[in-house]
């Protein structure tokens, strides 16, 4: 009888332990992101410029814009993969490195602090950049 009751208040000690807290999503949804709301990369969102990136349809491992253009200051990224390929947009140089999640037919995006200067954009699932799937950034 007492090893069933320590089994019980130890069974409820560890069950109690596994709650999650106020901030995580309930199981099983996960919020599309937006334009208005950016993905887990690259943090806050509101003010700044809305810049759009697309891939093909077809899958094709490319981009849509070979380049793109953006003033300085936060820039919000709005990366749209219509295909059933997986793929990421990132934007990287002068001490940035920011992507959104990897995506199939929707879209994330992500806010970034740029500087006055040129990046490089790709995607970075395996090896689509590689292949081409690349671009120019260039922020005045």
């Amino acid at each position: 009888m007492r090893r069933t009751f320590m089994a019980v208040i130890l069974a409820t000690a560890v069950l109690a332990g596994c709650g999650g807290d106020d901030e995580e999503e309930p199981p099983g949804s996960t919020p599309a992101p937006t334009a208005e709301a950016p993905g887990a990369a690259g943090g806050g969102g509101g003010g700044g410029e809305q810049v759009k990136v697309s891939s093909p349809e077809d899958g094709s491992l490319k981009f849509d814009q070979s380049e793109l253009s953006a003033k300085a200051g936060k820039v919000t990224f709005t990366f749209d993969n219509p295909s059933q390929v997986p793929h990421a947009f990132e934007v990287e140089g002068n001490g940035v490195e920011e992507e959104t999640d990897v995506i199939t037919q929707s879209k994330a995006s992500v806010t970034v602090d740029l500087k006055p200067g040129t990046y490089e954009y790709y995607c970075p699932v395996g090896q689509h950049r590689q292949a081409g799937m690349e671009g120019t950034l260039t922020v005045k």
